[in-house]
C-alpha cells in the first residue's frame, strides 16, 4: 500500500515538472521566434534603406511601414504566400521607429504558376489614412483602400517625395528562387495577437 501511495506521488510530481517543463519551452520558443523576427524586421529595413535610393528618400516622409521580412510563395497551378510582419510607426518626436503592432500576410492564387520563392516586403505607409487602415482592419485585402503602388525598377528611377502621390508603396527585395506571377492584389494583412 505504501509503494503506491508513494509510485502515485511520485508520477504526480514527474507530471507536475514534465508539464511545468513543457509549458516555459514553449514560452522560451515563442520568445526566441519573437526576437528572430524583431531581428528580421530591423534587418530588412537596413538592407532595403541601403539597396533602394527611392525607400532611402520615402523613408524620410512616411508615417510608417508593414515590413514582412521573409515571405514564402509555393505553388504549382494553385499558389500560396505566407509571412509575419510588423507595423512599424514614427515616433511622436519624429525621430526613428518603433514596431507597433504584429501582422500575418496570407495569400491564395490559382493559374499558371510554378516553383518556389522566398522574398521580402516593406510597405511605406505615406498617410496617416493608410497608417490607420492598417491599424482598424482585421483583414485588410491589398488592393481595395488607399492605393498602392509596387515599386520596381522603372518606378524608383523616377519616384522622389516631390512624386509620390500615393497612400502606400510596396517594395520587394531579396528575392531566391524562381516563381511565375508575383503580385500583390488579393493578398490578406491581419493582426497577430501577441
Amino acid at each position: 500500500m505504501k509503494k503506491s501511495i508513494f509510485t502515485m506521488k511520485f508520477r504526480n510530481v514527474f507530471l507536475f515538472l514534465a508539464m511545468t517543463f513543457g509549458v516555459t519551452s514553449i514560452a522560451n520558443a515563442d520568445e526566441l521566434v519573437d526576437v528572430a523576427l524583431d531581428r528580421d524586421i530591423h534587418a530588412a529595413i537596413t538592407h532595403l534603406l541601403e539597396t533602394s535610393p527611392a525607400a532611402k528618400e520615402l523613408a524620410a516622409t512616411a508615417k510608417g511601414a508593414l515590413v514582412f521580412p521573409n515571405v514564402t510563395k509555393a505553388g504549382f497551378i494553385i499558389g500560396i504566400q505566407y509571412g509575419d510582419g510588423a507595423l512599424i510607426k514614427r515616433r511622436a518626436s519624429g525621430e526613428g521607429y518603433y514596431i507597433s503592432k504584429y501582422y500575418s500576410l496570407k495569400s491564395a492564387s490559382y493559374g499558371l504558376q510554378a516553383g518556389v520563392q522566398t522574398f521580402g516586403y516593406v510597405m511605406a505607409l505615406m498617410t496617416d489614412v493608410a497608417v490607420e487602415k492598417v491599424e482598424t482592419s482585421q483583414n485588410w485585402e491589398l488592393g481595395v483602400g488607399p492605393t498602392i503602388v509596387v515599386v520596381d525598377a522603372g518606378v524608383a528611377k523616377t519616384l522622389s517625395t516631390e512624386t509620390a502621390q500615393a497612400d502606400v508603396y510596396a517594395f520587394t527585395f531579396g528575392q531566391s528562387g524562381l516563381m511565375a506571377g508575383l503580385g500583390i492584389t488579393g493578398t490578406k494583412i491581419s493582426r497577430i495577437n501577441k
